[in-house]
């Protein structure tokens, strides 16, 4: 029944538009808070596909999932970075602290600092004894990462250090799909003609950026076409920091000033990398799209004000919360479990950047 629930049902339902549906349940575009919230309900009750499996609002809560009656009632929020408006995680977050509220569960936030890091030391606003579990945001160091899973407390990642080619990380992992949809627009392209396609971002900066690289080394692969060392500027300046760094630019600047042609596209790790990039282009006279094709991921909300407007791939952010609530919760109520990596869905969005 869940599978025939259509957005065009719940929209019927609401006496709202289909794009007002669409826009609630993709996260995308602007609508009130309170309007969002009514159409998310909704898709709930009636089941609709990508929530059926979770019952998060009202008072039919997921059996075990309520706090306990202890003192652990706290989830942890570890993260590196400040988390700005602009990050795909900001919306997931919100959804997430929202209904862990309904759970019964506080949430605290703990900015991990550099020389915590370094040292493998907890935040001094940690309280281990109030902590339920953490949620782990923009946590890419293996020695701290794998810390905290020796902690002994129900933990999860959203998005991890590089783990395929090192050990795994005791711990359950949320991602977005990145190959996919990185498939979908190098094949896309070589349809177009367009068969020399690069590759811009630190890999080894964390598990999705490696991965959307390994789905555009693949995409190439079977396609019968070859990825020239060139093309892939994969790699950053000795501790420099990536994206959106002055040290970042300025290695991108030194790598686009070494090739002797330019591809016909570069698809970027994130939106934020190709926001660098544009900059670097505009310094060496370089037009996108008449020059070269660009490709972001993220859909950020710089990626529909650049010029030109960035093509990318969306995140849906309120899977990604829903997604976590579940994983965490189901891992405090049965710590047991054999850890998992999830993937939600993710969307390729065409722009003026690809001359769409």
């Amino acid at each position: 029944m869940a599978d025939r629930i259509t957005i065009q049902d719940i929209a019927d339902e609401l006496g709202v538009s289909r794009n007002t549906v669409s826009k609630a349940i993709n996260n995308t575009g602007l609508l009130a808070e309170a309007t969002r919230e009514r159409v998310l309900r909704k898709a709930i009750e009636m089941g609709y596909k990508q929530f059926s499996y979770v019952n998060i609002y009202g008072s039919a809560r997921p059996e075990g999932f309520l706090a306990p009656e202890t003192e652990k009632r706290e989830i942890c929020l570890f993260t590196s970075n400040f988390i700005k408006g602009s990050h795909f995680a900001s919306t997931m977050l919100d959804k997430f602290q929202r209904e862990l509220s309904g759970l019964g569960y506080s949430f605290t936030m703990h900015r991990v600092q550099d020389q915590e890091i370094e040292s493998l030391r907890l935040p001094n606003s940690y309280n281990k004894e109030r902590t339920a579990g953490i949620l782990c945001v923009e946590m890419f160091n293996k020695d701290y990462c794998h810390m905290l899973c020796d902690l002994d407390i129900p933990t999860l990642f959203v998005d991890t250090p590089v783990t395929d080619l090192d050990k795994p990380l005791k711990s359950d992992c949320l991602y977005m799909d990145n190959q996919t949809n990185i498939c979908r627009f190098v094949y896309e392209m070589i349809r177009r003609g367009k068969k020399r396609i690069g590759f811009i971002g630190e890999i080894m900066h964390c598990q999705s950026f490696y991965e959307r690289f390994i789905g555009y080394r693949n995409a190439m692969y079977f396609s019968g076409l070859s990825c020239p060392e060139e093309y892939c500027i994969i790699k950053n300046k000795p501790g420099a920091k990536t994206p959106g760094y002055d040290l970042y630019r300025e290695y991108l600047k030194e790598q686009i000033q070494n090739l002797r042609e330019l591809p016909d596209v570069f698809l970027c790790a994130n939106d934020f990398v190709a926001v660098d990039i544009m900059h670097v282009f505009k310094e060496l006279g370089i037009s996108v799209p008449q020059d070269v094709y660009l490709c972001g991921f993220d859909d950020s909300p710089e990626s529909k004000v650049t010029s030109p407007t960035l093509t990318t791939i969306h995140i849906h952010s309120q899977i990604m919360g829903f997604s976590a609530v579940h994983l965490l919760m189901s891992r405090i109520k049965e710590p047991s479990l054999n850890f998992r990596k999830i993937y939600t869905e993710t969307s390729l969005i065409y722009r003026e950047s690809t001359e769409d």
